[in-house]
């Protein structure tokens, strides 16, 4: 009796091999998913055998169920926007912009701010490309704001825990404050505003070469860039989530209502001045305003001290100081604050 040789894999079995793992990884995620909160009450009731109704019971039980069901969220996210971006790259969106029109230019620059969302360390190379492309400063900045408030992760986030309507009234505000904010500014003719080594700085010449990556390349990326983000934001997670455990099962539901209830006209704007100075990601802050609006707190104060957090952060303010001047970083500050202050005021008259 003779052996069959083994052969290789062919090149077609070799392309489906990473997305059919994929793929049922995806499975596992869905099945496991469905499942996080037995498994948190397990750990927190069967193991640990705490008790049901108590502060201490219900703050682990929350950490447990929310540290794994944010990670996944994260990775999941990061996962599927990494595979996005193969398909759009900043030079795209530049040119997607090029030569449009105030209005309609900052509807489109919303857009993509929320569809190509890159990180605050992109904000300076992002900033001089749109100007070497001849896109309108205003029409610039609906991007940058965009960018930081309608966050893929935040968005992924508040659509588990919240559901849909919260997660789509947080996308609709954060598109009308990107759009406003880039329009009021590009009325102030910011042009004197920016250094003038950035509208010195040349057009680079295109080589007219596209390349597109194969699938497996796309995999690999994504693959590399989720364990690199996950691998530098865990911490943070757990320490946000700790932070929102202990306000779920301590924190008096009367302090709460003080600080950010319905009733106190001055808890929005206090929301957002608290949140400017504070730096977090989105992973990170979306733990605490989940335990906040279950402890009463109103949505429309949480979600103006989120987006305080997220868009008008310290490290992107220091970053964008190298391109344009204080005074149109205060611009950019007072105005992005002041939308975010009628939004949240907005929310709470609607949402009661």
């Amino acid at each position: 009796m003779t052996t069959q040789p083994s052969f290789p894999p062919t090149p077609r079995q070799a392309n489906w091999r990473l997305p059919a793992i994929v793929l049922s990884l995806a499975v596992i995620w869905v099945l496991l998913w469905g499942q996080l909160q037995n498994l948190a009450d397990w750990l927190s009731y069967s193991l640990i055998g705490l008790q049901h109704d108590t502060r201490l019971g219900e703050s682990v039980n929350f950490f447990f169920y929310d540290v794994p069901k944010i990670l996944m969220l994260l990775t999941a996210m990061i996962f599927a926007v990494t595979i996005a971006r193969s398909f759009f790259s900043p030079e795209q969106a530049r040119a997607a912009l090029g030569g449009r029109r105030e209005g309609i230019g900052n509807v489109l620059a919303a857009g993509l701010g929320v569809i190509t969302p890159f990180c605050s360390c992109s904000a300076v190379p992002l900033f001089i490309g749109f100007v070497e492309s001849g896109v309108p400063l205003g029409v610039t900045f609906s991007f940058l704001i965009a960018t930081p408030v309608v966050n893929e992760i935040a968005l992924a986030m508040l659509f588990g825990m919240f559901g849909w309507q919260i997660a789509g009234l947080y996308l609709v505000s954060g598109l009308t404050i990107a759009i406003i904010g880039g329009m009021a500014i590009g009325r102030l003719k910011p042009e004197r505003y920016v250094e003038d080594f950035v509208w010195q700085i040349k057009v680079g010449q295109s080589t007219g070469i596209s390349y597109k990556p194969t699938w497996n390349e796309r995999i690999r990326d994504a693959s590399h860039s989720t364990k690199e983000i996950v691998g530098k934001v865990w911490f943070f997670v757990v320490i946000g989530i700790g932070v929102g455990a202990g306000i779920h099962g301590y924190v008096p539901e009367d302090f709460l209502a003080d600080i950010l209830g319905r009733g106190s006209w001055w808890a929005v704007p206090a929301g957002v001045l608290l949140g400017v100075p504070l730096y977090s990601n989105a992973a990170g802050i979306i733990p605490v305003v989940h335990a906040l609006m279950e402890k009463g707190a109103a949505l429309g104060t949480v979600l103006a001290f989120m987006m305080s957090v997220v868009a008008l952060s310290l490290p992107e303010m220091l970053i964008l100081k190298r391109v344009i001047k204080t005074r149109l970083i205060m611009v950019f500050i007072g105005i992005v604050a002041f939308a975010i202050i009628l939004t949240g005021y907005l929310f709470n008259f609607l949402i009661r």
